[in-house]
């Protein structure tokens, strides 16, 4: 049997639920698939967040369910397969055989962060391996830090983190060799250039002490930092014709809209990291009520429309 539902809500993470709680609250019918997989899983807790710094991240996803559930939207546990058009709405197959037909689509599946290949690194991601300095620059303020250079954006991370720390290190590694400019710009910070590829994150007694590079020289750190490639979760979407394209910005993979929401596929919405790569959750969460808003307003222009096209033709019957 083919479940039919208003809204389907693609991903059950900040932008997610609360796109889902909007439109429950607006009296849709919604429901949130999601896969179990959040980005940030492996964060303590979220940060820079009103009312909720330092909240589990689970926890935060849980209050969030309750929410949504308390509106009457429902939620399920699964995967997408695929999504396709059918008449004037869509077709969308879970990984487990069920299949849901919805009118609109909000896809908000975030993204998959792709780490340099470091043994050790992975192990480590979110606890004394970090990215955001506005997510984690406050918890390790003050120690010593190692920026493992990736790409076009390491420098500016590595000048970002430097306002958290007196004692930061770039670790260029794999990123572009130093324009003059940037050389000058780090020096006149403090902080010093470690050329050389990185073979392995080192630790100690389940602590990290700091990176071997493949010479076998070692720098000592208690905490790494590194800008992932980051990639929107959005493989279902290749029967719309709709698949990630390269970031202006060279950090990754987005799904492209405008500033609604709404992609180039009518009907479709997305939001969150799977739009906007440098969203934290509170952006996201943000931008999920905010296109299910522009939904909700999509969905009553047609509710009047046709109103108003049955009401003209019971003026011309009668």
């Amino acid at each position: 049997m083919t479940e039919n539902y208003e809204v389907l809500v693609i991903g059950g993470g900040a932008a997610g639920l609360n796109g889902a709680l909007m439109l429950a609250r607006a009296r849709r019918s919604v429901l949130v698939v999601d896969g179990g997989e959040p980005r940030n899983a492996p964060a303590d807790g979220v940060h820079a967040l009103l009312g909720h710094d330092g909240v589990p991240p689970a926890e935060l996803l849980a209050r969030g369910r309750d929410e949504v559930r308390r509106y009457g939207g429902h939620l399920t546990e699964g995967r997408v397969e695929t999504v396709d058009r059918d008449g004037d709405g869509f077709a969308v197959a879970l990984a487990d055989g069920r299949r849901v037909r919805a009118g609109h689509v909000l896809v908000a599946t975030g993204l998959v962060d792709e780490l340099p290949e470091v043994p050790g690194l992975r192990e480590r991601w979110g606890r004394d391996v970090v990215h955001c300095p506005y997510c984690h620059g406050w918890e390790v303020r003050e120690r010593p830090i190692g920026v493992i250079g990736t790409g076009p954006m390491s420098v500016h991370q590595t000048l970002l983190f430097r306002q958290w720390s007196d004692d930061v290190v770039y670790l260029r590694h794999t990123a572009p060799p130093l324009t003059d400019e940037q050389a000058e710009q780090l020096a006149a910070r403090g902080v010093p250039v470690v050329e050389g590829e990185i073979a392995a994150v080192e630790t100690v007694e389940g602590r990290l002490t700091g990176v071997r590079l493949r010479d076998g020289r070692t720098a000592g750190r208690e905490v790494l930092t590194v800008a992932p490639r980051m990639v929107a979760r959005a493989g279902f979407l290749a029967g719309l014709g709709l698949r990630p394209q390269p970031h202006p910005s060279g950090m990754g993979e987005y799904l492209p809209a405008d500033e609604s929401g709404r992609t180039d596929v009518p009907g479709v919405w997305v939001a969150g990291n799977v739009t906007n790569l440098s969203a934290q959750v509170g952006a996201a969460a943000a931008a999920g009520a905010w296109t299910a808003a522009m939904i909700n307003a999509d969905l009553v222009q047609a509710e009047t429309r046709w109103a108003v096209e049955a009401h003209r033709g019971a003026r011309a019957g009668g």
